[in-house]
C-alpha cells in the first residue's frame, strides 16, 4: 500500500512538473492580453445590442494597438524627417516631469528592440573578494563623462522577476561570457535553474 501512495505522489509531483509552467506562462500572457485588451477597447462606448447595453468585442483593443503602431510605424519611416524627429525630442525635453518618464521608457524600449540594444552582452562579474560572481549585462563601456574612468555600468536583473538594478563596477572585475544575451537573460531569470545550451 505505501508502494502505491509513493508511485502515486510521484506521478502528482512529475505531472506538477510539467503543468505548472505551461498554466503559469499561459496565465501570464492571458492576464496581460486582457488586461490591455480591456484598457483599450472601445467596442463597448460604439456598439450597443438592442437593449441598449454596450458590446464588448474581445481582442480587438489588441488590433486597435497594433494597427495604430503599424500606422504610426509606417508615417515615421516615410514621411517625418530627421528635423521633425529632433524637434519632437527637443520638446519633449522640456516638459519636466514627461522628459523624464518619456526619456526612461524610450530608452529602455530602444534597449530590447532599436537598432542599438543594451542588452546584448552578458558578463560575469566578481562582486568580492571570496570569489561572489554575478552574471549581468554591460549597458555603459565609458563613465568617464561623469568622473569614473575605467568603470563599467552593468545591469543586474532579478531572478523571477522583470526588475533588476543598475551597478558600476571596475572594467577589470567584468569577464563576457560565452553565451547569447536571450540565454544569459533565461538563466537570471530562471534563477540559474535553466539548462545552459
Amino acid at each position: 500500500m505505501n508502494s502505491i501512495v509513493r508511485a502515486l505522489f510521484n506521478y502528482l509531483v512529475r505531472g506538477a512538473l510539467v503543468v505548472f509552467p505551461i498554466a503559469a506562462a499561459l496565465f501570464f500572457i492571458y492576464w496581460i492580453f486582457t488586461k490591455v485588451d480591456s484598457a483599450l477597447n472601445l467596442s463597448n462606448m460604439i456598439w450597443v445590442d438592442q437593449t441598449g447595453k454596450p458590446i464588448y468585442i474581445p481582442g480587438l483593443g489588441i488590433l486597435s494597438v497594433i494597427i495604430v503602431l503599424m500606422v504610426v510605424g509606417i508615417v515615421v519611416t516615410n514621411f517625418v524627417t530627421d528635423p521633425i524627429k529632433k524637434w519632437f525630442s527637443r520638446w519633449f525635453k522640456r516638459l519636466p516631469i514627461f522628459n523624464v518618464i518619456y526619456t526612461s521608457f524610450k530608452d529602455l524600449t530602444e534597449a530590447f528592440v532599436g537598432d542599438d540594444k543594451k542588452f546584448s552582452e552578458p558578463v560575469m562579474v566578481e562582486i568580492n573578494e571570496t570569489g561572489l560572481k554575478q552574471i549581468g549585462f554591460l549597458t555603459q563601456k565609458d563613465l568617464s563623462k561623469i568622473g569614473y574612468p575605467g568603470e563599467v555600468a552593468v545591469y543586474f536583473p532579478l531572478s523571477y522577476s522583470f526588475a533588476g538594478q543598475l551597478c558600476v563596477v571596475k572594467s577589470e572585475r567584468v569577464k563576457p561570457l560565452n553565451m547569447s544575451a536571450s540565454e544569459a537573460m533565461k538563466f537570471i531569470v530562471s534563477g540559474g535553474v535553466s539548462n545552459i545550451s
